[in-house]
């Protein structure tokens, strides 16, 4: 881990001068759309999910009251990118961000491969106008590990080193805890050699953790995005993937100003231990779920989010998503 740290220490020097460069400024963004009326301060803003936009796509959405959307199609060139830039802002809309998705930076015969393919989400994300791209840097499974209510992890916060992953005796653990720090430390070596690109194209690296069995607790999340300590590098969270491991205030509290992008989604917990927050259950639509969005809500502000909330499940029509966000956007 001593390179890793030496590096972290340079892009933290380095982080002052990217942004005093005005490089992560929403000022080279316009946003004509109209924003959900609000008590709160900050502003969010409504997007859908897709892989490649269409005309009817864009007129559909547009009506139905959405600002942007969030492509998946993140293996294109620039040229076409910036075709689809043309496409999807001719309806006054935006591409905010690029889903890249899943990497597999603890597999050593796939990582220069995952890297590259990376660097062709940056450069495809800034040519669509994207100041994010969706990252899940790898996963891990296959062995014994504890169940989502029982996490409780111990974790060196200078190294991110697992200890415990939960109370008592952790030997039955041990297969898990040792993949666990592989993939913390390859997440991280891959994500630093990415920051050059990130910044030199103009896009975060969003990271977020898609039931991938890592960073399970909300201070080992925030602490493992935070380990950079660079503006080109934050949170893409997604409030249905984190509830069965803890209440979706918790997690924001702790991410805080690291959160750069917000999916949204319904999951309902089925009681464990005589709580809820963290436990089984199964995908619902966002208004049937397990989550306290005036809560959620109040956090949102309380921590200064601003940007961009994607839906990303299809129970009902857009109109009816779109009402649904205004309510929780609104706080009612």
């Amino acid at each position: 881990m001593t390179n890793l740290l030496s590096r972290r220490s340079f892009l933290g020097m380095t982080a002052a001068a990217v942004t005093s460069s005005g490089l992560l400024s929403e000022s080279r963004f316009s946003l004509a759309q109209s924003v959900t009326a609000t008590p709160f301060p900050s502003q969010i803003y409504k997007a859908r999910i897709i892989k490649t936009p269409t005309d009817a796509i864009c007129e559909k959405w547009k009506a139905a009251g959405f600002a942007g959307m969030e492509v998946s199609n993140w293996n294109v060139s620039p040229a076409e990118a910036r075709k689809i830039r043309q496409l999807v802002e001719k309806y006054d809309l935006r591409i905010h961000s690029v889903m890249r998705g899943w990497a597999n930076f603890n597999t050593p015969e796939k990582y220069e491969a995952d890297i590259e393919s990376v660097k062709t989400a940056l450069r495809a994300a800034s040519a669509y106008g994207a100041d994010a791209i969706l990252l899940v840097p790898c996963l891990i499974g296959g062995m014994k590990m504890p169940e989502a209510w029982d996490f409780d992890i111990d974790f060196d916060p200078e190294t991110l080193k697992v200890k415990t992953v939960a109370e008592g005796d952790n030997t039955p653990y041990a297969d898990y805890i040792a993949a666990q720090n592989i993939a913390t430390e390859s997440s991280i070596r891959a994500v630093e050699s990415l920051i050059p690109v990130a910044a030199q194209e103009g896009v975060r690296i969003a990271i977020e953790n898609v039931w991938n069995n890592l960073w399970c607790t909300p201070k080992f999340f925030a602490a493992f995005c935070k380990y950079f300590n660079h503006p080109w590098v934050g949170c893409y969270f997604d409030l249905g993937n984190h509830v069965k491991y803890a209440r979706c205030e918790e997690w924001l509290k702790e991410l805080g100003n690291s959160i750069v992008k917000l999916h949204i989604k319904g999951f309902k917990v089925k009681e464990v231990k005589g709580k809820l927050g963290g436990g089984p259950g199964d995908w619902i639509e966002i208004d049937k779920a397990s989550i306290d969005w005036k809560l959620v809500r109040k956090t949102l502000s309380d921590i200064r989010y601003n940007g961009w909330m994607s839906i990303e499940e299809n129970g009902y029509s857009d109109a009816e998503y779109s009402k649904i966000l205004d309510k929780i956007i609104a706080g009612e």
